[in-house]
């Protein structure tokens, strides 16, 4: 019988066609016999705790042949870690003619929008796109939607203009929270630590900077890809956190950086994303004074008549 289910699990109906009667198979699922009953229908092969595998192979038999694993589920098997989100049930995608209801850890919904399945070790589950924002949808506080979609867009290499297309499509319930942060992220944050950031520049009242823009200097050699950066100015802002200068290497790597645009005559403000949220504020006016002190030393050596040979080539006219 193991040989014809998936890793031990296996609908009602399968080992019926062999022959073995269906009271048999509940019977078997009773206390103390070999099987148990892991969903309606569907029986693992085994008496031991089911592993997150054999659950998912449980849910898919459960729905039926066309459906598809979503969510969270989908996401963690095709690469992203979710952060900050547990993994309790599993979500599936059926389509709107399908009669199977969630139960247990199994929640389903209904579709008019089925995708075409991705494969993955051998289980159906809804593109990359389609799954993280059904994960959104369903999340009700900001941080776990900011880290999602953040992560989607550098770990899953997602362009948010396919993520913005995807969320209006689909159905406007629970798409407040991911139509808000997917504004930031198309703005060019990639971090929650920048959607942070956009929100202390906000309150800064000063003009937008760009976002993560690569700088090089006069002769094309690279300087820095600042979180935000004020190009009239040229002030750079960093966000930095402790975890990045714990090696001895990163740390390096982040003098030789600030070393570059000193180089270049841009100035520099580090900030830790930890105070973007403790702090904003703070943080907001100490953005608003290097912003001025800036914008003063421009004038003065714009007043001085010296030229522009280390303004990096991007801004040059």
């Amino acid at each position: 019988m193991w040989e014809l289910s998936r890793g031990g699990v296996i609908t009602v109906a399968r080992p019926v066609e062999f022959g073995v009667p269906r009271k048999t198979c509940y019977r078997r699922c009773r206390p103390g016999q070999p099987w148990q009953r892991l969903l309606p229908g569907v029986l693992l092969l085994g008496s031991g705790s089911p592993t997150r595998r054999q659950w998912v192979d449980g849910a898919l038999l459960y729905g039926g042949t066309q459906a598809l694993v979503t969510g969270l589920e989908a996401c963690r098997r095709q690469g992203l870690r979710g952060p900050g989100i547990a993994a309790n049930g599993i979500q599936l995608l059926v389509p709107a003619s399908c009669k199977v209801s969630s139960v247990g850890p199994v929640t389903v919904e209904r579709t008019t929008r089925m995708p075409r399945p991705v494969v993955v070790d051998g289980m159906a589950m809804a593109p990359l796109v389609r799954a993280v924002l059904d994960q959104c949808r369903r999340l009700t506080t900001p941080d776990p939607v900011r880290a999602l979609l953040t992560e989607a867009v550098q770990r899953g290499r997602l362009n948010p203009e396919v993520l913005v297309r995807e969320l209006e499509a689909g159905s406007d319930r629970g798409s407040a929270l991911p139509r808000e942060v997917l504004r930031d992220v198309i703005r060019g944050a990639r971090s929650v630590a920048e959607i942070d950031a956009m929100n202390v520049w906000r309150l800064s009242g000063l003009p937008e900077p760009v976002w993560n823009q690569p700088l090089r200097d006069g002769s094309g050699e690279y300087i820095g890809t600042p979180d935000g950066y004020f190009k009239k100015i040229r002030l750079a802002w960093e966000i930095d956190s402790y975890d990045f200068h714990f090696a001895k290497e990163d740390y390096a790597k982040t003098l030789d950086r600030n070393a570059r645009y000193a180089a270049a005559g841009i100035a520099l403000l580090q900030t830790l994303p930890s105070r973007l949220r403790t702090e904003p504020e703070e943080v907001a006016a100490e953005l608003r004074a290097a912003y001025e002190a800036r914008q003063l030393n421009s004038t003065q050596v714009e007043d001085a008549g010296l030229g522009q040979a280390n303004i990096p080539w991007e801004e040059r006219k």
